[in-house]
């Protein structure tokens, strides 16, 4: 069993707990949303009186009692993320079995990403060279889903003795705004800089941006 097992449990049992008054989709979707806010809020003020008025939209669609659980299942995906790093929220998506209402949209399994990760950086020493020269490597996934790839990439980077959080910075894009929320809100957690986009990598069209808070703290 892994280490975040029990926790992914845990807010797979908090949202389930809204299932029967209200479309567990949505919910799903509402929820992600209203975390990614409360991380952008408290760094990115030029959209946050948008946001703000966007988060208040949200939580007028529920009973207090569900509410409630946003926070609660916001700090079991952090106690999980401590615990063993990855894509909480991507296994969360998957064991709820939205899959079949998001149309077959399915996330790389983590240990895939990891493997890729790693064939990738190697013994790091390219990656060094880059972050000697540069200051820091970047990275751009066209498609991040809940944001996995990257997680993987920050996890072997650090394995290779780069610290992520001074020396990598990522553009992460997806055209579906619950992935981004999804994948915001892990970066945040994991205090990786990047600007995650609501948009399109082939048409270049990008309707949303994201900046999470180490993004934004590290200038």
């Amino acid at each position: 069993m892994s280490a975040n097992a029990q926790h992914i449990r845990n807010i797979v049992k908090l949202l389930e707990s809204a299932r029967y008054r209200h479309d567990m989709y949505q919910v799903f979707s509402d929820c992600m949303e209203a975390m990614a806010i409360s991380f952008a809020n408290a760094v990115d003020l030029r959209q946050r009186d948008a946001r703000e008025a966007r988060y208040l939209e949200i939580v007028r669609r529920y009973e207090r009692d569900v509410i409630e659980t946003f926070p609660k299942i916001l700090a079991e995906v952090t106690m999980a993320m401590e615990a063993a790093p990855g894509d909480v929220l991507g296994a969360v998506f998957g064991q709820l079995e939205l899959h079949n209402t998001a149309r077959g949209q399915f996330f790389t399994p983590y240990e895939v990403c990891r493997l890729m990760a790693r064939l990738q950086i190697g013994d790091g020493a390219q990656l060094r060279e880059i972050v000697d020269r540069n200051g820091f490597a970047l990275a751009q996934e066209p498609a991040c889903g809940a944001g996995a790839m990257v997680i993987a990439l920050a996890q072997e980077m650090q394995d290779a003795g780069i610290n992520y959080q001074q020396h990598l910075h990522v553009t992460a894009i997806d055209v579906d705004p619950r992935a981004v929320h999804m994948a915001y809100v892990q970066f945040s957690l994991m205090h990786i800089p990047a600007v995650v986009i609501v948009g399109n990598s082939l048409t270049l069209e990008e309707r949303e941006h994201w900046f999470t808070p180490a993004h934004v703290l590290g200038g």
